[in-house]
């Protein structure tokens, strides 16, 4: 029987930042994250949790964040290691919560794309480019891209849509000195992320990363390569010229599409199935790309 998926957290006289998926607790010097068991598809947060999705998304960005050797925001993994106020119910933070330091983010979702999905295959059929990235022409859906293509997005408040921005653009928000490193750091975090996941039989194709600034550094912040933050294709199934299988949240946004929600009133409950489907996925990505059995099984 599967646990009840924890959708929202409570910690009393603690200032709170509820995002569509963390709870972001502010400590003064660092910040408590919490992620909960929320999925969010087509910039909607599902009335249905996923159980120990928090904790998954959390087990793979924390091995991430040790594995690609990059500066990050991660101080402390472990609830009974952390210095909490009296009251909190450290068990319910088990697996899901970490305390962080404290940065400036910066207002951009680093993309990278290694594949041809989603919205840059649209994009690619109408223009023949991503992005303002031009790619070759002749290419099908879910193909390799030659190399791995850096495009960047604005983000975008709960219920508001991300928005797609070229480099130029980018440049502009940001300055292009900044753009220019958070360009290079992407696309070798990508490469590095994507070697390792092609071992255990995982294709990335697609991901992004969200950076911060704190004492002159930029450091990664948030979630890494993650199926929620990510595209994750079997690569003993991935055949080019279709959609893919996949290891992230595609199956709830496929059940979604073939609903008749209209994408802009509250979406439906999802059905039992798909909850177990969904959270099997997540799970089997974590065990594969940490190397770990996840714990909540």
């Amino acid at each position: 029987m599967l646990r009840t998926p924890l959708l929202e957290t409570n910690l009393p006289e603690l200032p709170l930042n509820r995002g569509k998926v963390r709870d972001v607790y502010d400590l003064g010097q660092q910040l408590l994250i919490v992620s909960s068991d929320r999925i969010s598809a087509f910039d909607w947060v599902l009335p249905t949790g996923i159980p120990d999705k928090g904790r998954v998304l959390t087990q793979v960005s924390n091995f991430w964040f040790n594995f690609l050797g990059e500066p990050h925001h991660l101080l402390v993994t472990e609830v009974d290691k952390m210095d909490l106020p009296d009251g909190v119910e450290r068990e319910a933070l088990k697996g899901r919560a970490v305390l962080v330091r404290k940065t400036q983010v910066v207002p951009i979702e680093c993309v990278v794309r290694g594949f041809l999905a989603g919205s840059a295959w649209q994009e690619y059929q109408a223009s023949g480019q991503v992005c303002g990235v031009r790619l070759p022409a002749g290419l099908r859906e879910s193909d390799r891209l030659p190399e791995p293509i850096f495009t960047p997005a604005t983000k975008a408040a709960i219920g508001a849509h991300d928005e797609n921005i070229t480099f130029d653009q980018m440049c502009q928000q940001v300055g292009g000195d900044l753009a220019a490193e958070l360009r290079r750091r992407s696309i070798a975090i990508y490469k590095r992320g994507a070697a390792h996941a092609r071992e255990v039989g995982i294709l990335v194709a697609d991901t992004k990363f969200e950076f911060g600034q704190v004492d002159g550094e930029v450091i990664l912040v948030d979630e890494v390569l993650t199926p929620d933050s990510s595209r994750f294709w079997p690569a003993q199934s991935y055949q080019p010229g279709c959609s893919q299988l996949s290891f992230d949240k595609q199956f709830v946004r496929d059940w979604l599409l073939s609903s008749d929600w209209d994408k802009n009133s509250r979406p439906p409950e999802l059905p039992a199935e798909v909850v177990v489907g969904t959270r099997e996925k997540y799970i089997e990505a974590c065990d594969r790309l940490t190397g770990v059995e996840f714990a909540w099984k």
